[in-house]
């Protein structure tokens, strides 16, 4: 018995550990929700990538969403200036380098994909995602953190 124990635990270290996982998708729904409220990014990682999934069936130009990344302080800029920016540039102001990344807008039963540099995000910072078409940063937001 000892034998096959010692056996399954070598079979055990010997594994390789489990890499990063690197990416995540987050899905924005009809009602203005998000189904995360909180992503926590491994510091292992090189880059970072967020697939949003619009699950509702609305289109983009009734219930668009997007998922934008900043520092918590700039969320109300990002979203005030987005708003005046308009539906043609995605409700974001072009070349505004407070966004640390963003998807596209999207309507219903449409995906896109943000991909950053890990290296942006710095330890014990606070960042913020959320979707900027008018009206819906006040619901569809949440919090980004860079892992231990």
């Amino acid at each position: 018995m000892r034998k096959l124990i010692a056996l399954a635990l070598l079979g055990l270290l010997s594994t390789p550990l489990m890499a990063a996982e690197c990416a995540t998708t987050i899905e924005g729904s009809d009602a203005m929700q998000y189904n995360q409220k909180t992503i926590t990014v491994p510091k292992t990682c090189k880059t970072f990538a967020v697939t949003l999934k619009h699950t509702g069936k609305l289109p983009k130009t009734a219930m668009g969403h997007n998922w934008v990344l900043a520092h918590s302080t700039d969320e109300s800029g990002v979203v005030a200036d987005g708003m005046k920016a308009g539906a043609a540039n995605n409700y974001e102001k072009p070349a505004d380098t407070r966004i640390i990344a963003h998807t596209k807008l999207i309507g219903g039963g449409e995906s896109d994909t943000a991909t950053f540099n890990v290296a942006m995000l710095k330890a014990g910072e606070a960042y913020a995602y959320f979707c900027t078409f008018p009206g819906h940063a006040a619901l569809m937001k949440g919090t980004l953190s860079l892992g231990k």
